[in-house]
């Protein structure tokens, strides 16, 4: 069954990639505003949209939801175009605001960088690839390994960077990055189980604390980017000032000091755009459900 799931997955890809950027993203939005709305999951992303964002009618929600469909659906139809989508002038791709930002990590030197499940989130590696800046991330691995490797193959595009699986191994294989001068970069929105809580929109928000672990241990700045879409197979990658967060000493204060900053920065890129973000996945306890 996984070989035959592999190959209907490669099916779809190349019949995306027969089509342009634009013609692909076009595609993958109408399928996903048109199916997405009617998905389970659209239950949970309006249960975090009232609880969030209580002032938001019922229309609004739906408004929101659909967006978040629509940008989902560009996303999953852009992927099997990553290696092509290009910078700067090119007509599909991606431009970049802040890149004076990215100093702290010019010339071999060490970064950690953050973001969310923004805009077209797949594009962060490949942007700090083409940058020249050795950033690698985490993913989670499919089940099916002959889908894994599909679509690890049209992230893993030329000139990209490493990815680790998450799990133990991609713990200890990015640690070793990191201590041999190496940058990384992390989605840090969605919730984990084993993580700590802290307030994200006024209520305890299962939260990883690796990111801020990994700043204490290896003092190298926190840079919050994330990627704005401008339409069809256009995103622009957006770079924000190092955080600076008072670091007293006390380890688990300083990790839950910056971890709340992180979520903070999150929240605040949400309230400006909810469209952009997925609001699909738990990320609070069921059990703190308010409203």
């Amino acid at each position: 069954m996984s070989r035959s799931e592999a190959i209907l997955l490669g099916s779809g890809i190349g019949m995306l990639q027969c089509l342009s950027p634009f013609q692909a993203s076009n595609l993958g939005g109408w399928v996903g505003r048109t199916l997405g709305p009617h998905l389970r999951a659209s239950r949970t992303a309006d249960r975090n949209l009232r609880r969030a964002l209580p002032a938001l009618d019922a229309e609004a929600r739906a408004r929101i939801i659909t967006a978040v469909w629509d940008n989902l659906g560009r996303n999953i139809a852009e992927l099997p175009h990553l290696a092509v989508l290009g910078g700067a002038t090119a007509a599909a791709g991606w431009d970049i605001e802040g890149e004076q930002h990215l100093a702290p990590c010019r010339g071999g030197k060490q970064a950690l960088f953050f973001s969310g499940h923004f805009g077209n989130w797949e594009l962060v590696l490949p942007i700090a690839a083409s940058l020249g800046l050795p950033v690698s991330g985490f993913y989670r691995a499919a089940a099916n390994p002959r889908i894994d490797r599909l679509i690890q193959s049209l992230r893993n595009g030329p000139g990209s960077v490493s990815m680790f699986p998450k799990g133990a191994a991609g713990a200890r294989a990015a640690i070793a990055h990191l201590q041999h001068g190496g940058s990384l970069g992390m989605l840090v929105d969605q919730k984990m189980n084993d993580g700590i809580a802290v307030p994200f929109f006024g209520e305890p928000a299962m939260t990883a604390p690796a990111l801020a672990q990994f700043a204490l241990r290896y003092r190298v700045p926190l840079i919050p980017i994330r990627v704005a879409r401008l339409g069809p197979a256009r995103c622009r990658m957006i770079v924000e000032a190092p955080l600076e967060v008072a670091v007293t000493g006390r380890r688990h204060e300083d990790i839950y000091a910056l971890s709340l900053a992180i979520n903070q920065r999150l929240e605040q890129w949400i309230r400006q755009d909810p469209g952009s973000w997925l609001w699909l996945h738990r990320r609070w306890p069921a059990e703190a459900r308010s409203g």
